[in-house]
């Protein structure tokens, strides 16, 4: 068996999803030289919210980090349709976003589950710098919202 990204992936029991349509005026990723940047993905299946609400009121921490998980497989899959899993060298930086109610302040523990999955799925080379904030709100009430670079070969 393989030992790529997919290989990875179908390992621990995801496949990727379709790519999310953009949900305004931008597109899903973009190769600019050896990098590509994905847009804000958002915890979407089948172009709908898994989930909506604040963090911490209504959505909870662990419930959370799921999301965020979701929104990195969504950034797989942007990545795969663009350039290919197999060509991705490396995370560079994940940036994630919580719509965090007053007081919650485990923003990087949510977070982690995008970290967590880019980890899993491309070992040290899965090993990124991250932003991790907490926001008033998001698009669409979303509770979770992460955005990568890559570097590729």
């Amino acid at each position: 068996m393989s030992n790529g990204p997919h290989a990875k992936l179908a390992e621990l029991g995801h496949t990727l999803p379709e790519v999310v349509p953009p949900v305004a005026s931008y597109v899903p990723a973009v190769q600019s030289g050896q990098h590509v940047y994905v847009s804000g993905q958002l915890p979407m299946v089948e172009g709908k919210l898994l989930a909506t609400g604040k963090v911490g009121a209504g959505v909870s921490a662990e419930q959370a980090k799921d999301l965020a998980q979701r929104c990195a497989l969504n950034a797989l899959a942007a990545i795969d349709s663009l350039v290919g899993l197999e060509n991705v060298v490396k995370v560079v930086k994940v940036t994630g976003f919580v719509a965090a109610a007053s007081g919650f302040t485990a923003v990087p523990g949510v977070i982690n589950g995008a970290s967590d999955l880019f980890g899993a799925v491309f070992g040290e080379a899965g090993r990124h710098a991250r932003s991790a904030v907490g926001v008033a709100e998001l698009p669409l009430d979303a509770p979770v919202e992460v955005e990568v670079v890559v570097e590729v070969s």
